[in-house]
């Protein structure tokens, strides 16, 4: 399974990015995907999954301002991100998962920053 990610950047605090995730390769049963962020010093961290059903999940402190979505014809999961914060600067992570088998993608920068 490949995960390609896009759509990081630099935004200034209170605005607002979207990243997208596109799923290749051998993606049967994948059920779950997904971001994930590491910031400087820190743990990766959960930002938000989504099933394929469309349950979701998302990390305290981006619920309200974060939105996860997916479009399972195109294999895709999208974050868009509003209101977003100077402590939401991290490398941002696509994650899938099927069962006993887990997979990540290349980060993607987010900078928020006046």
């Amino acid at each position: 399974v490949q995960l390609q990610a896009s759509g990081g950047g630099l935004v200034q605090p209170g605005g607002s990015l979207r990243l997208s995730c596109a799923a290749s390769g051998s993606i049967f049963s994948i059920n779950i995907m997904g971001w994930y962020r590491q910031a400087p010093g820190k743990q990766r961290e959960l930002v938000a999954v989504i099933t394929s059903g469309g349950d979701t999940n998302y990390s305290d402190s981006v619920k309200g301002r974060f939105t996860i979505s997916r479009d399972n014809a195109r294999n895709t999961v999208y974050l868009q991100m509003n209101s977003l914060k100077p402590e939401d600067t991290a490398v941002y992570y696509c994650y899938a998962r099927r069962p006993l088998e887990a997979y990540w993608g290349q980060g993607t920068q987010v900078t928020v920053s006046s």
